[in-house]
């Protein structure tokens, strides 16, 4: 069982910044980050390939930056510009070779 630790996020006014970064105890074809606001479903925010492909939502494009650090299998996501709808549990998302894991998730909350 792969085990992921995250770190970053918490309370921010709205055009802030915040990093958020994920550690996998194993290596991972893909990671990234989902996030789910109160009555929604989780959704993809960012993910990036071992080969260094990156998918982004819409909604974060030009705001958002994931990067990854292969030979440590960390994943970071670096957020600017941060609005209320940014306002969510992120959590980490690890896929490799049909295990997909979770990590428990970080609150990310902005104020208006």
């Amino acid at each position: 069982q792969v085990r992921l630790v995250e770190s970053g996020g918490g309370l921010v006014q709205a055009g802030g910044s915040l990093r958020l970064s994920c550690a996998a105890s194993g290596v991972a074809f893909i990671m990234g980050w989902y996030r789910q606001a109160p009555g929604k479903q989780r959704d993809l925010v960012a993910t990036i390939t071992v080969h260094g492909t990156t998918d982004y939502a819409n909604s974060v494009k030009g705001r958002f930056t994931i990067s990854r650090d292969g030979p440590k299998n960390t994943v970071v996501l670096q957020m600017s510009s941060l609005q209320p709808e940014d306002t969510a549990v992120y959590y980490c998302y690890f896929y490799n070779l049909g295990q997909t894991s979770w990590g428990q998730g970080t609150q990310v909350t902005v104020s208006s």
